[in-house]
């Protein structure tokens, strides 16, 4: 093992940590504009989803991972959710309201999740160092 594979562990669980940070944000604008019924496009806000993919690196002709990155934020197709308000100053002719694709408790789950897998990167540098601190100690004396 070279010393460059040691600190892949970094590498790796550092790029977890910044995909999943940014993953909390759009769940967090998503929670924000759960009930915005017009946004700039005249819409409703289009509920939106991190996409990560594997960060992979050939060495000795194998390939090994090397992290995770953000691939995208996509927009999320499904239907927009329509609420019979008449007096609403965005209803139709027929009365009813688009409100945005945002289901509130799968969000709260996403939410959840990712900041689980944050809090696991975390712990995972936090032993790391740990681990490291003792290897010196141990060199040393």
């Amino acid at each position: 093992m070279g010393f460059e594979d040691i600190f892949a562990i970094t590498r790796i669980s550092a790029s977890g940590l910044s995909a999943e940070r940014l993953r909390m944000e759009v769940i967090a604008n998503n929670l924000a504009n759960a009930f915005s019924t017009r946004s700039v496009t005249g819409q409703p806000y289009r509920r939106k989803d991190v996409v990560f993919e594997a960060v992979l690196r050939n060495r000795l002709g194998k390939a090994e991972l090397n992290g995770v990155r953000v691939a995208g934020i996509e927009d999320d197709p499904s239907d927009f959710v329509r609420v019979y308000q008449p007096g609403h100053p965005d209803a139709d002719a027929d009365g009813y309201v688009l409100y945005p694709n945002v289901n509130l408790p799968l969000e709260m789950v996403n939410l959840l999740t990712a900041s689980r897998a944050y809090e696991a990167n975390l712990k995972v540098l936090q032993t790391f160092r740990q681990m490291m601190e003792q290897a010196f100690v141990l060199l040393r004396g």
